[in-house]
C-alpha cells in the first residue's frame, strides 16, 4: 500500500472506512457458487480463470459484498465498470444490458433459496 499523503493513500484509508461501516457477509461457498453459475465475466461473458469478486452496486454507492450484489469480473471489466452504475456503464460499453439483468435475477434468486435457511415452521406466532 502507498506511504504518505497521496491520493491513492487517502483513497485506500477512505475505501478502509467505507468497508468498515458496512455488512458484507459473502462466504467462500457462496462466491465459488456464484462463479460456477455464471461460468465466466457476468458482463463480457470471458471465461476467466482469475474473476475478482465485483459489486453490482459499487460500495461507494452503498452496496456490499453479498449473494445479491456480487458478479464474477474479469479484471477488464472490474477495472473499467470502477463504481459507475451497472446499467449505465453497460450501455457505455455496448454490452447487452437485458441480458444481464435477467441472467443476475435468475442467478441471484436460485442462489438466494439455496443458501438462505428454512424458516422454522414450528417456531409459535405471537
Amino acid at each position: 500500500m502507498p506511504t504518505g499523503g497521496s491520493k491513492q493513500v487517502r483513497a485506500a484509508r477512505k475505501r478502509k472506512k467505507r468497508m468498515a461501516r458496512v455488512v458484507n457477509d459473502l462466504t467462500d461457498a457462496q462466491w465459488d457458487a456464484i462463479k460456477l453459475a455464471w461460468g465466466g465475466c457476468a458482463y463480457c461473458a470471458t471465461p476467466s480463470g482469475s474473476l475478482q469478486k465485483d459489486c453490482v452496486q459499487a460500495i461507494s454507492r452503498g452496496g456490499r459484498y453479498t449473494l445479491a450484489n456480487v458478479v464474477p469480473a474479469c479484471g477488464s471489466c472490474n477495472a473499467s465498470k470502477c463504481n459507475a452504475e451497472v446499467t449505465g456503464w453497460l450501455r457505455r460499453k455496448k454490452l447487452d444490458e437485458r441480458t444481464f439483468l435477467v441472467r443476475l435475477y435468475e442467478i441471484s434468486t436460485e442462489l438466494t433459496a439455496r443458501f438462505t435457511p428454512p424458516a422454522d415452521d414450528a417456531t409459535p406466532v405471537a
